[in-house]
């Protein structure tokens, strides 16, 4: 594997406080660097504070994390307050959550093919690596998705039975209590219900 970038070599302290500030958005690149460096006055004097550029890309990585896990946090909340259960819908949020984890998986393999954030080119163990990863988790991403579709699938159909079946005894119930003949009730199955067409 490559090497751990400037920014998670740091000082757990050090590093949650760049995070949480990142995360905020309260301040600039600028701004940050001149305060780690007045926050940590001894890590400034010995080189340790990373570079304006490092937090940068830090910042860039950590901004597309944080937007993929708000947006599938958002997504699933929405399902959930507003779907029930019979199509097992919560699953299909949470495959989607997945999804947005692996597009996370297929950035980090295509950033590994670019220069690391300390400026060395990354190994090409590292890609496979990620590659070999990313591969096993879209196949079983695959099969729990085809296997939801068609869960989904047998919801549907057996609803709809359901359904045209309160329709067509309904129906017979109209019929009787209006004097219909087959041919107005067959009328009526056809054109109005659906059902039979």
């Amino acid at each position: 594997m490559g090497r751990k970038s400037t920014i998670d070599r740091l000082d757990p302290e050090i590093k949650a406080y760049i995070q949480a500030m990142l995360a905020s958005g309260s301040m600039t690149l600028d701004e940050l660097i001149g305060d780690l460096q007045a926050r940590y006055p001894a890590a400034a004097t010995a080189g340790d504070l990373p570079s304006r550029s490092a937090v940068g890309r830090y910042g860039q990585k950590l901004e597309r994390r944080l937007s993929a896990i708000r947006a599938s946090t958002e997504a699933a909340k929405m399902i959930q307050a507003h779907a029930g259960d019979d199509k097992d819908a919560r699953s299909e949020a949470l495959t989607a959550m997945v999804q947005t984890e692996l597009f996370e998986a297929i950035l980090a393999l295509q950033e590994a093919d670019e220069v690391g954030e300390d400026g060395e080119k990354v190994d090409p163990g590292e890609r496979v690596a990620l590659l070999s990863k990313a591969a096993k988790n879209i196949a079983t991403l695959t099969r729990s998705s085809i296997n939801l579709k068609e869960f989904q699938a047998k919801v549907e159909e057996a609803t709809r039975k359901r359904l045209h079946a309160e329709q067509e005894a309904n129906l017979q119930e109209v019929a009787k209590a209006q004097g219909m003949d087959e041919a107005q009730v067959d009328f009526w199955r056809r054109k109005f219900l659906g059902i039979g067409t």
